[in-house]
């Protein structure tokens, strides 16, 4: 699917938000969902042309409203102070939630076209791995969730939270602070979960802690009954979860209604407001996430961009969280990376961004030798609401 949203020089769109859902195929006739629309757009070379590639359908599709709201709040806010390098910014919209031969497809188009100055994007790492083979040679390639770290391909930016930020300390604390000895690891079957498990299971052991079990679940599995007696019959301290998305939903949801919740801890990655909206409030006894970006860290640099959120799509649009946020963040740290590199060229941007520190939603966000770091936060879900309890 692609969309085409244009923003003039006041930042506010040329066309109503709603010509969005025009590449959607099937909206308002009764389908399931969006499917790869027909249109075809080379945008104005005048402008820095961004093709973002994001979830809009299957499981990572939970994230996809807001992740457009905040892409588009970004370029707002950038073509206000003039755009990057001059240039207005002008971003389209890619769905990455079907068939990864047909993304992959959509990719080599543009890039041998020459539709797209740089390409985005808030995907699974299924998606990423597909995607660096085709554009990370041509255009610049900028990657902004958490994922499973040791990005090192030419041409690829990844600014997401990685294993070593994200779970060892919080394996750490739930060890000294809950006496949790025994962990369950159960993630969607794909690279993420795959090499972030690899890694969880070496900080398990130096916590002192061991495995009691592992699996991994097929994208888009919707009944997790023998995953879930399996994890009884274990009987850990902590069930690990690295399932993404709206598959995260549908476990959490069955693991609390078949009396979990108060047995053991579940500790996620991939986890956000907009997933415990999912699960809801009667579902999340027990329940701990560790992330660079909450909703409710009180921050200047936050309240800020909740602010603008909120005066820009109301106050019952679709809910935040640490994946849509990124979309924003990423292009904050590309306006500050092109203006240090007084270029948006492959080479020069991507020497620029090995170390390079930007200020962002969450703060002060450092870059060296490519890796990622920030302030990363434990909270527990409060109902609806995630509760910060350590800051790492």
């Amino acid at each position: 699917m692609l969309s085409l949203t244009q923003f003039g020089a006041s930042g506010a769109p040329s066309m109503p938000l709603e010509w969005l859902l025009k590449g959607f195929s099937g909206i308002g006739e009764g389908t399931s969902g969006p499917a790869l629309g027909p249109f075809r757009s080379r945008g104005d070379r005048k402008k820095l042309r961004i093709a973002n590639f994001v979830g809009l359908s299957g499981p990572s599709g939970i994230w996809g409203p807001a992740s457009i709201n905040s892409t588009l709040l970004g370029v707002s806010e950038i073509n206000r102070r003039g755009g990057i390098l001059g240039r207005e910014l002008e971003v389209a919209f890619h769905d990455t939630g079907g068939d990864i031969d047909e993304v992959m497809q959509t990719a080599a188009d543009i890039v041998a076209a020459e539709e797209a100055d740089l390409v985005m994007g808030s995907h699974i790492s299924a998606v990423r791995v597909a995607l660096r083979k085709i554009v990370a040679g041509h255009i610049p390639y900028l990657y902004t969730p958490v994922y499973e770290g040791g990005e090192r391909t030419p041409g690829v930016m990844a600014i997401g939270e990685t294993p070593g930020a994200q779970w060892r300390p919080a394996i750490e604390w739930l060890a000294n602070t809950r006496q949790a000895s025994n962990f369950y690891l159960i993630g969607s079957d794909y690279v993420w979960p795959w090499l972030s498990h690899k890694a969880i299971k070496e900080y398990i052991a130096d916590a002192g802690g061991r495995v009691v079990g592992e699996e991994f679940v097929p994208i888009g599995e919707h009944n997790h009954g023998r995953q879930i007696e399996r994890i009884r019959a274990a009987r850990p301290d902590v069930v690990l979860i690295t399932l993404i998305g709206a598959d995260s939903v549908v476990f959490n949801r069955a693991f609390a209604e078949r009396g979990l919740g108060s047995q053991m801890l579940r500790l996620a990655g991939a986890m956000d407001e907009t997933v415990l909206l999912g699960i809801g409030a009667d579902n999340t006894e027990n329940l701990f996430c560790a992330s660079g970006y909450f909703i409710d860290r009180a921050s200047r640099e936050n309240d800020a961009f909740l602010d603008q959120y909120e005066a820009s799509f109301g106050r019952h649009a679709p809910p935040l969280g640490s994946i849509a946020q990124s979309n924003y963040e990423g292009l904050r740290f590309l306006e500050t990376v092109a203006a240090r590199a007084g270029s948006v060229a492959r080479k020069p941007l991507l020497s620029a961004a090995a170390n390079v520190d930007y200020q962002g939603a969450r703060g002060t966000i450092g870059i060296r030798r490519g890796n990622a770091r920030m302030p990363i936060y434990l909270a527990a879900a409060n109902g609806l609401d995630f509760r910060l309890i350590k800051q790492f």
